[in-house]
């Protein structure tokens, strides 16, 4: 018997021009079934039911949920689990899967890569409480083409040296290297990418390839579809992690937790159009992958810094010092993404410091500027007669 949604989809389908062969066929009902609910023009007279089902309460929830274009049934499901829902999971399945047809979906080519062919790389943001402070969390999604499985990584900004330690960090992950990394035209990879030519990419980011031994390569300029099976894991992490943890004492925490649900649930899953469980396809995805160099790539921040005549330099807003000899001269800092800021004088290491977090300040190692000190303390001292003989 039909349901009064099951009419609805019915009429909204036929008004779409679809045959009723067509309509009978996606509802998984015979087509005088269809041609009786055309002629009825509405549902009928609602009947009074035995018994009420446990979804019924959250109707309105799961509508809602769908109009914002949230299909994945296990993300509505803890949804409802958190607001009283005891039923099963199938009953729900069942609710949402005569609406799937109203889904608007644009038409593509669907493009498989062979095994250990392609990563698709992409970024992205999600509002998310850290330490008790609403903050907006930047992700890196990484995607091997064959066998689905991905890595992503949260981190505070969107750089170029997040963006090559983000991938470094995939590589690790999965202990091996695809032949080529497609990413979208982000200025950290790509300088310019012009209609019907060739990218000219970063050099840095060149350089990256070159150590890993891929090749790098670029979507079509506002053709970012080219890599869907990295936006389709970036909606995933943002529907389902995301919803699921919405709370984090720390960015560490965080991304303990994101690599805890990548081996227990992404990993895991059968994905839909493989119709195989990650996991086992990348078993035999992981052979095919180039092995990891046996040095990592040095993905830290490489600039100048002109020090000033009280022997300090600027660091993001803080003060650091460096030997006084140096004063007026220009040094080289490497600041890794993790804090740890060294400072050189042509090849030669004259200074390690760490990076204050929070509210910038001066940081001194005394040894730095004992010359200056001493320097001081020769200064010519005069008798106090002397200034008596002038004012007498």
């Amino acid at each position: 018997m039909l349901r009064r949604e099951d009419r609805m989809v019915i009429q909204a389908l036929a008004k779409r021009g679809l045959y009723l062969c067509d309509i009978a066929k996606q509802m998984g009902v015979h087509p005088r079934t269809v041609r009786r609910a055309l002629a009825r023009g509405g549902a009928p007279a609602p009947r009074l039911s035995r018994r009420g089902s446990r979804l019924d309460p959250y109707r309105a929830d799961i509508d809602r949920l769908l109009a914002e274009d949230v299909w994945n049934a296990v993300v509505i499901f803890r949804e409802l689990q958190a607001k009283g829902y005891t039923g099963r999971l199938s009953i729900l399945r069942d609710y949402i899967r005569p609406k799937r047809v109203l889904r608007v979906r644009r038409a593509t080519v669907r493009f498989e890569t062979p095994p250990g062919r392609q990563l698709q790389s992409d970024w992205a943001e999600q509002r998310t409480q850290i330490a008790g402070q609403e903050t907006v969390v930047h992700f890196m999604v990484n995607t091997l083409g064959f066998s689905r499985r991905f890595h992503f990584w949260c981190t505070d900004r969107e750089d170029a040296e997040h963006t090559y330690d983000g991938l470094i960090r995939s590589f690790e992950w999965f202990g091996g290297v695809p032949a080529e990394v497609l990413v979208d035209n982000q200025k950290a990879a790509v300088l310019a990418h012009p209609r019907g030519g060739p990218a000219r990419f970063h050099p840095r980011f060149v350089d990256l390839a070159g150590h890993y031994g891929c090749v790098p390569r670029a979507c079509q300029p506002a053709r970012a579809q080219t890599k869907g099976k990295d936006e389709r894991m970036v909606g995933d992490v943002k529907h389902h992690f995301f919803v699921r943890y919405r709370a984090f004492e720390s960015g560490a925490q965080l991304n303990q937790l994101a690599e805890q649900w990548l081996r227990d649930e992404a990993d895991q899953r059968c994905h839909g159009t493989v119709q195989e469980v990650v996991a086992t396809r990348f078993a035999g995805e992981a052979p095919t992958l180039h092995p990891l160099p046996s040095a990592r790539y040095d993905t830290a921040y490489r600039e100048i810094r002109q020090v000033s005549w009280d022997a300090y330099i600027d660091v993001r807003g803080g003060r650091y010092s460096v030997p006084a000899q140096l004063a007026g001269r220009s040094v080289q800092i490497r600041l890794t993404l993790e804090g740890e800021l060294a400072i050189y004088d042509g090849e030669r290491l004259v200074a390690n410091h760490r990076v204050a977090s929070g509210e910038p300040g001066w940081v001194t190692i005394p040894a730095h500027h004992a010359a200056l000190w001493a320097q001081t303390l020769a200064v010519e001292q005069r008798p106090l007669a002397v200034y008596e003989e002038v004012t007498s």
